[in-house]
């Protein structure tokens, strides 16, 4: 009775907190502060036809780096956790087969998911999209391979080199953002502009870091299936 009770002014209390949350809401119509020079000024001043872009990669490209460190130490852990013996990665994945449609579709559609990954972040200045979101799905084609095939191999020193690469250059891209143009990770520093506007070939480094990132992001989701896939292995 007295747990009912006690459940019952919780539940009532959040209740009124709700509700004066509700009577108290006003919903903006209009942008201000800085969101509003974002929506004005980011064409012309970063040169990606992707707000979201801009202010990613540009603007807000501190919490970005922190972003990519935060999956970094993830995967780091993750890897911690999973590592196995040089006996257990020897040893080979008892299971009953997958079917001829799961293996005949793999193999159609994998090298199509690493090719729209690969698109998702190249073209995520002029179009939805983006390194995150690219580098998740080529990670989805190396869930698929898996599925298609529990014994495969993945070159885990490839996917080290890679990961390793990428977020060494997206650094030194923001060193030279310092040098040679208004700060870390600046869009356009001295002898590289901004370029057409819509285009591929547009707003400065952003495509270059982008394609970095979504490299980076997809080796290390693929580097913990395949530290996952290893840990299943069974006698």
């Amino acid at each position: 009775m007295l747990r009912n009770l006690l459940i019952a002014i919780v539940l009532a209390s959040f209740g009124f907190i709700f509700y004066n949350l509700y009577q108290s809401y006003e919903p903006q119509t209009e942008l201000t502060g800085i969101a509003a020079h974002y929506a004005e000024n980011g064409a012309s001043e970063v040169g990606a036809a992707n707000l979201v872009t801009a202010v990613v990669v540009s603007y807000r490209s501190f919490d970005t780096l922190g972003e990519i460190t935060i999956l970094f130490l993830t995967a780091a852990i993750i890897s911690f956790f999973l590592k196995l013996s040089k006996e257990d990665e020897d040893k080979i994945i008892t299971h009953r087969g997958t079917s001829e449609i799961l293996q005949t579709a793999s193999a159609l559609l994998i090298p199509l998911i690493y090719l729209f990954g690969v698109y998702v972040f190249i073209n995520g200045h002029i179009t939805p999209g983006g390194g995150f979101q690219g580098g998740a799905i080529i990670a989805s084609g190396v869930v698929l391979a898996i599925m298609a095939n529990p014994n495969m191999t993945i070159n885990h020193t490839v996917i080290i080199w890679v990961e390793s690469i990428s977020g060494v250059s997206v650094i030194l891209i923001g060193v030279l953002g310092i040098i040679l143009g208004g700060g870390f990770l600046d869009s356009t520093f001295t002898g590289y502009g901004l370029g057409e506007f819509g285009t591929i070939f547009s707003a400065g480094t952003i495509p270059v870091i982008y394609s970095l990132v979504g490299l980076k992001v997809g080796a290390e989701i693929s580097n913990i299936l395949n530290l996952y896939q290893k840990s299943q292995k069974e006698a």
